[in-house]
């Protein structure tokens, strides 16, 4: 998924995209409001990260502007701590706040929280290129897999067969057709092939490999995403 985190103070920017990085999101940078903005009108951004006090546009306005035609999560970010600010940031339409100095372990969970709620709500699954099914979603834009609000990297084969059975979920397709759907070639013996990136999908996207959730086998037949 995608984050914005804007601030004035590089030191804190660099040290939060490097939290996130870890975290497998991809960060764009701002270091003021109107910088903020521009970025929201070129990209898709799922969360945004909000300091308070900047030059240019503060956080307050740039919200503001944000909340005025789009529902994208805001946390508020400030060195402040009095109540006032933070009431006045929720009813900017911010949706945290969490205030400098922070512990990063609770930044990361208030972040992965919102993307929670934001993904459960449905404001992404209305777009088209965006499969989810429980709480596993699939970004088809940004290239980004997720699991209750947690990052999965897959290598590209892995992606390109997770999205043919997430897109499709509930349908049953063979091994025959998803070797000749992801690698655009005919199907000769690609039984272990297949079944090799099946296993290592689900050890990246279930709780539990064994009995899995969402990547299941229809024996006799081949693979499905079960639709949830």
């Amino acid at each position: 998924m995608n984050i914005l985190v804007c601030d004035d103070d590089k030191e804190i920017l660099d040290a939060i995209k490097i939290y996130l990085d870890n975290e497998g999101y991809k960060v764009f940078k701002a270091a003021n409001g109107l910088e903020a903005l521009e970025i929201i009108g070129e990209k898709e951004i799922h969360l945004i990260i909000m300091d308070i006090m900047m030059p240019k546009m503060d956080g307050l306005r740039a919200t503001m502007k944000i909340r005025e035609d789009k529902n994208i999560p805001v946390i508020m970010l400030s060195a402040k701590s009095e109540d006032t600010d933070k009431i006045m940031g929720l009813n900017m339409g911010a949706d945290d706040y969490i205030t400098k100095p922070f512990n990063p372990l609770e930044l990361i969970a208030r972040v992965k929280s919102q993307l929670r709620r934001y993904t459960t709500l449905g404001s992404l699954e209305t777009r088209s290129n965006v499969f989810k099914t429980g709480g596993l979603m699939l970004d088809d834009e940004s290239k980004i897999v997720t699991v209750d609000g947690e990052a999965v990297k897959l290598t590209p084969v892995q992606y390109k067969i997770l999205k043919l059975l997430t897109a499709n979920a509930g349908r049953v397709y063979s091994i025959d057709e998803i070797y000749e759907k992801v690698w655009k070639e005919p199907a000769v013996s690609p039984e272990n092939t297949v079944a090799v990136h099946i296993r290592k999908i689900r050890e990246k996207i279930e709780i539990n490999p064994k009995e899995p959730k969402y990547l299941k086998v229809v024996w006799g037949i081949g693979y499905k995403v079960e639709k949830l």
